[in-house]
């Protein structure tokens, strides 16, 4: 039998992406779980930076997830197939909550076990999506003996007194079993998992509802009318009040921001008391630069107007996650740097899959992400894409595999550095056909569009560049980078850069294996990476 992880790794090498960069100089992490390679996967801060550290050490997420009628049986054979063309290290796999509690109190983790199985196999790790009360602002998900149970399941009520497709955050009914469930869930993967494949599970999808800036419901109104809870006016330091008295015309999007985070909190706090593995709740996006009215998007969920409602009410989630369909750079960008914050780790578990978001990986990795997946990654014969596309064939994959392929053998070396916040990391800009990064002793300026030196790039049409500079040294860089040429200038303005040695290599176990060197036509005009992974140690001088 053919062991396909050997042909991969082989493959990889082969493409001279192998890249186990050596481990450098860095804090030494103390395992919670008492070390060894069975640590229990958590997060991290430092100087408002953060790592997701599994088996004690800092790890990227080069992640796909899979469409959401994909963890079925039947379909996870056009799953994985995908998954090896891609070349990640993560997949994003749902858990159904009508699947696991078909009846009342009766549990199914057959498909569970299945997803364990079928990705240690496979040697990728699995984030866990449950799909419970909330999947894109409705209940679609929850057991029929639930969806059946109208006077105890309660729909949210609009001002005009109309029910709308998402249930009430405030039945006790939805919440006792979402949590008990979810319990279960988390018990039972705590079990069957020693080894740590699950490294993060989102609490939920997309919370929220459209059609209503809040739950217009007598339960509701009465909790509106009355007094905001404490820690939401410790954390945002206001005074005590009614939701209108302290919010304003914010009131009725800000209480019921609470109202959710306060119902996914308790649920998330049910699972972590069976394992405590890392939680987040993804986000339904408004637009970032003109935000529409509130009621107009998915109102309730984690917004960037609310991420301090959602902070101070959901203690028990460590991460609001961005879901990021926006392709153009201005407001993919601004989504990175509000998402990306100090008492936030920036994760990116869903985006576009069409060609033109591969190229954001490395703007996430310029802002610190812990992990980049795009969506509907398999052969299902579905993607969430418009303009015609139908399937995820060669042409919609390449452009990820490219970038997956570069980043995940050197996946431990990139987080670390990152962490340490030695890295640089930016996409292209199809208004800004140059980018430039500081080093204290050295600027690196990335262009696109290949021209030789002394000219004006012009950038490549459609963009799709990227460059990745991390520093190893005072003089010494890890480069790389695709459809983007990366040069240097010192900062002393009278002294002139040289190359002193540019190779291209591989590091294993810790030691550096050039393949060659690079120099004459590959250095004459600085550093350019076309669409063929290679990664560069750049030694630099000066005369």
């Amino acid at each position: 039998m053919v062991d396909t992880w050997a042909v991969r790794n082989l493959l990889i090498r082969s493409l001279s992406v192998a890249v186990c960069v050596a481990v450098l100089v860095g804090p030494k992490f103390v395992d919670a779980q008492g070390g060894g390679d069975r640590s229990l996967p958590r997060l991290v801060e430092k100087d408002g930076r953060h790592a997701l550290l599994v088996d004690g050490k800092p790890y990227l997420m080069v992640g796909a997830q899979m469409n959401n009628s994909s963890a079925w049986p039947a379909m996870l054979p056009k799953v994985w197939p995908t998954v090896e063309a891609l070349g990640i290290n993560t997949l994003e796999a749902p858990i159904y909550w009508e699947q696991f509690e078909p009846e009342r109190g009766k549990y199914d983790a057959s498909m569970l076990h299945m997803l364990l199985d079928q990705a240690r196999e496979h040697h990728v790790h699995l984030v866990l999506l449950w799909f419970g009360t909330y999947k894109n602002g409705s209940g679609h998900y929850v057991p029929e003996f639930l969806k059946r149970d109208e006077t105890n399941v309660p729909h949210v009520v609009n001002a005009q007194g109309r029910r709308v497709d998402s249930l009430s955050p405030h039945s006790q009914t939805v919440l006792d079993a979402d949590r008990t469930a979810f319990a279960h869930m988390m018990r039972e993967l705590k079990a069957a998992d020693p080894q740590h494949t699950v490294l993060m599970v989102q609490v939920e999808n997309e919370t929220g509802s459209y059609g209503s800036v809040r739950d217009f419901s007598p339960k509701a109104d009465k909790l509106f009318h009355g007094a905001v809870p404490e820690r939401v006016l410790k954390a945002l330091h206001k005074p005590a009040g009614t939701w209108t008295q302290v919010f304003g015309t914010d009131a009725d999007a800000f209480f019921y921001a609470w109202s959710i985070a306060n119902f996914v909190n308790q649920v998330a706090e049910a699972g972590r008391a069976e394992y405590a593995l890392p939680m987040y709740v993804n986000a339904a996006l408004r637009d970032p630069i003109h935000p529409g009215a509130a009621g107009t998007y998915d109102n309730g969920g984690p917004t960037d107007d609310v991420l301090p409602i959602w902070k101070a009410a959901a203690p028990a989630i460590d991460v609001i996650a961005p879901d990021i369909y926006l392709p153009d750079y201005a407001r993919y960008t601004k989504v990175l740097e509000l998402y990306g914050r100090p008492d936030n780790a920036l994760f990116v578990p869903e985006t576009g899959s069409s060609a033109a978001y591969a190229r954001y990986f490395f703007a996430a990795l310029g802002r610190g992400a812990i992990g980049f997946s795009p969506f509907g990654m398999d052969a299902t014969a579905y993607v969430n894409e418009p303009a015609g596309a139908t399937r995820n064939d060669e042409k919609t994959i390449a452009p990820f595999a490219v970038v997956d392929r570069l980043f995940e053998p050197m996946q431990r070396e990139v987080a670390e550095l990152n962490f340490e916040g030695k890295l640089q990391a930016v996409a292209e800009d199809p208004d800004n056909h140059s980018q430039t990064l500081s080093f204290g002793g050295w600027s690196a300026t990335v262009s696109y569009g290949l021209v030789r030196s002394g000219k004006t790039p012009e950038g490549n049409t459609p963009a799709d560049g990227g460059a990745m500079v991390a520093q190893l040294g005072p003089d010494e860089f890890l480069v790389t980078g695709l459809h983007s040429r990366v040069d240097f200038t010192p900062a002393d303005s009278s002294a002139q850069r040289q190359f002193l040695k540019v190779e291209e290599g591989t590091y294993t176990d810790g030691k550096w294996n050039a393949i060659r060197i690079w120099n004459g036509d590959q250095t004459d005009w600085g550093l350019n990476f076309t669409s063929v992974p290679q990664v560069l140690r750049v030694t630099l001088g000066t005369y």
